[in-house]
């Protein structure tokens, strides 16, 4: 269950394809290279035209010549960056549109040409056999042909090399065709809009893609840091300052890097990676983070992180890396087409054979409704449907602080019927607080507290910073224990002076057998009130307790409320605290049942009952503790984790805020971008079944097949992109 991370792959090989703007170049990359690389070693990203070859640099000649002979181009991704920076040449930005361009100009010559000529009528219907064409119509005709199919027939010619036909060899078929029976407007027309589809089919592409690319403009180019051995402040490119330094952010400006408050005090709008716009106090010893914005006061931090290792930049490469985890949906259209586009070219040649040898039809009528079925038959509006809708909904979800994993699990949350959620750090601030400290047989607070806070020294549990925190406050350092040995789900255990001293949970005291009534009484009044009890002991007796409290987000309660409105039928939470926090806090939340006193196994199980139960269980945690139960859900939410690595790899989900509310969002999304793929399928689908009951009757025309075709791609495409304008987005 891990996030796709730049150091995941050691060896490989990572190329730059040109012309790789539909899933179904994708589809004819894989079938180039199946005889010399295995499927699951290829990662592609679409929106940047890129191919990942993992472990497989041996063979990058063999690869690069196998992908050039389908008619793309694949250049090795260094020289791609490289030849960026030089500036791309103007045919590499603009040969589509000129080709369509030029296309469409040599129509409206040919076509007003041919009206001057023969009349407007005998223009339009072109005549027997290219009777009535003048030959300055039929050479502009013939131009049109040929730009508007320039990038199509080397991808045509070795889908029929290959015996493997796609789209483009269904145009390209359905062109020559046309232009064999006389039809040279009509060719001419479905080249030139053929061409014209796949150029705005990239321009949808471009769209997604600049909405992912728009992440990358939150940082800015410059850091303004403080060098350390005169004391000047020296502005250098973010890619040059590197972690330790000390950077200087002054009122209205973006923060360049990650880092840790060192001087003075702000308000940091971090709207940009979070989704919250309201801003967030800042002091020395807090976080800051690359892209937000600096509100009021300057301030200066200790930059911890390189510019390409910033939460900004993981942000962004979590959102590309995405691209390559396919939703089912798109998995679902890839294997249809695979199938779909053979049997239409078999169902297009029965068509213009049966008629004519059984029953009588005229050759040049059924050939014709052949070639409409090879037009409307074109599979580009099915198969870009679902990854711009996809594409554009993992954009959306990241404006919105929220990191999906990829495609697959964008759908997840739509099937969801029950949601776990751990209590520490999701339910609650996750920042507890001691409350109250309770000495026995004649220990004192403070040598509680030093005990404590020497057994809990490298904890990062939250319970055990408190009392660190707690400690400090009150001026007690403790040195380390020694012998240190954790005791799983209950707590831990080591030496201070030489002598065994254990710390842990109420159940722990328990299987200590060190709990008197007096205990007792005081470790059920601090439950009742909602605290965790930590208990201190060495073999002789109980030293004391102590209580931490955690405060209840605020956002709770109206969040458990907002997934059962969104259709969620239980949600639970789990923990290991004590049952009276457990019913205190589960009690407020209003979820719909609790399990308290929990070990991770115990948390495996419980969640593993709910999948049982349910089918479609999410599991949301701080990402640590919880990824063995995450692992058992089918969707795994790490809450509150900007800025943390490992929380972002233990999940399919990650929200860069601490707000639970998001969760229902992200239900509703998911729901929105599966009903949107739906509906792009279907109308995709019908539209040519119609078509096909259209050519069947001899109804149906070659001008009116490359409208359907056309209109059917844009609108799949504009209605893929509504998902970058959620509605429901704030």
């Amino acid at each position: 269950m891990n996030f796709y991370r730049k150091d995941s792959i050691v060896n490989q090989l990572t190329l730059k394809i040109r012309g790789m703007d539909c899933a179904e170049e994708v589809a004819i990359i894989k079938r180039a290279l199946d005889s010399i690389v295995a499927e699951d070693t290829l990662a592609f990203d679409l929106m940047n035209g890129k191919l990942t070859i993992a472990d497989d640099t041996s063979q990058s000649e063999a690869i690069i010549s196998a992908i050039n002979k389908t008619g793309l181009q694949a250049i090795p991704w260094a020289d791609h960056v490289a030849r960026q920076a030089d500036g791309v040449s103007f045919w590499e930005s603009h040969g589509r549109s000129v080709c369509a361009a030029l296309s469409a100009v040599a129509i409206i010559v040919g076509f007003l040409w041919h009206v001057g000529t023969v009349g407007l009528e005998a223009a339009f219907t072109g005549g027997e056999a290219g009777v009535g064409y003048p030959l300055l119509s039929r050479v502009a005709y013939i131009l049109a042909i040929l730009s508007g199919g320039w990038f199509i027939f080397p991808k045509a010619l070795y889908a029929a090399r290959a015996l493997r036909p796609d789209m483009n060899l269904l145009m390209i078929t359905a062109v020559i065709g046309a232009g064999i029976i006389g039809e040279w407007f009509e060719a001419a027309a479905v080249s030139c809009l053929f061409a014209v589809a796949l150029l705005l089919e990239s321009w949808s592409v471009g769209r997604a893609r600049n909405a992912i690319s728009a992440l990358m403009d939150l940082t800015p180019s410059m850091a303004r840091y403080i060098c350390p051995h005169d004391g000047d402040i020296e502005e250098k490119p973010v890619g040059d300052v590197p972690p330790g330094v000390t950077v200087l952010v002054r009122p209205g400006e973006k923060i360049p890097l990650d880092g840790t408050v060192s001087k003075g005090e702000s308000a940091v709008n971090q709207a940009p990676i979070t989704g919250e716009s309201i801003p967030v106090a800042i002091a020395p010893g807090d976080s800051v983070f690359a892209g937000t914005i600096n509100e009021d006061g300057a301030f200066e931090f200790k930059a911890t992180s390189t510019a390409d290792d910033s939460t900004v930049a993981r942000i962004i490469q979590m959102v590309e890396s995405a691209q390559q985890r396919r939703a089912q949906s798109e998995q679902w259209v890839e294997r249809f087409a695979r199938y779909y586009t053979p049997a239409m070219m078999a169902l297009a040649l029965l068509i213009s054979l049966v008629p004519p040898l059984f029953f009588g039809g005229a050759w040049i009528a059924w050939v014709y409704q052949a070639l409409v079925i090879l037009v409307i038959a074109c599979p580009c509006a099915l198969v870009i449907s679902t990854p711009v809708s996809i594409v554009a909904g993992l954009s959306t979800a990241a404006r919105a602080g929220i990191l999906v994993k990829g495609g697959v699990f964008l759908e997840a949350p739509a099937h969801l019927k029950a949601i776990a959620m751990d209590k520490t750090g999701t339910l609650t601030e996750g920042k507890p607080e001691v409350q109250r400290i309770e000495p026995f047989n004649g220990h004192t607070v403070a040598e509680l507290l030093e005990r404590a806070a020497a057994l809990e020294q490298g904890s990062e549990h939250p319970l055990a910073r408190a009392i660190l925190t707690r400690a400090r406050d009150e001026g007690i350092e403790a040195s380390p224990a020694t012998g240190f040995r954790a005791l799983k789900g209950k707590g831990a255990e080591g030496q201070i002076d030489g002598r065994d001293f254990w710390i842990g949970s109420h159940k722990l005291l328990h299987e200590k057998g060190a709990e008197d009534p007096e205990i007792h009484a005081v470790a059920l009044a601090m439950e009742d009130a909602g605290h965790s009890v930590i208990a201190i002991g060495n073999d002789d007796h109980v030293c004391g307790l102590i209580s931490v409290g955690d405060a209840v987000r605020q956002e709770a309660a109206d969040a458990v409320a907002a997934m059962h409105a969104a259709g969620i039928q239980e949600v639970v939470m789990l923990t290991g605290d004590n049952q009276g926090t457990a019913k205190a806090i589960a009690a407020h939340c209003g979820v719909d049942q609790y399990q308290a006193e929990l070990l991770p196994e115990d948390k495996v199980a419980a969640v593993a009952a709910l999948v049982k139960k349910h089918g479609a269980v999410a599991m949301i945690g701080d990402g640590v503790n919880d990824a063995p139960a995450m692992a058992e859900a089918q969707l795994g939410i790490a809450m509150g984790v900007m800025g943390t690595d490992v929380a972002i790899e233990t999940a399919d989900v990650a929200l860069m805020s601490d707000d639970l509310s998001r969760v229902a969002w992200l239900v509703g999304h998911s729901r929105r971008t599966l009903t949107i793929i739906k509906q792009n399928i279907f109308f995709a689908l019908g539209l040519k079944l119609v078509f096909v009951l259209l050519a069947l009757m001899g109804l149906a025309t070659l001008w009116m097949a490359i409208a359907a075709d056309m209109g059917a791609s844009l609108l799949v495409i504009f209605n893929g992109l509504r998902l970058l304008r959620d509605p429901n987005l704030h």
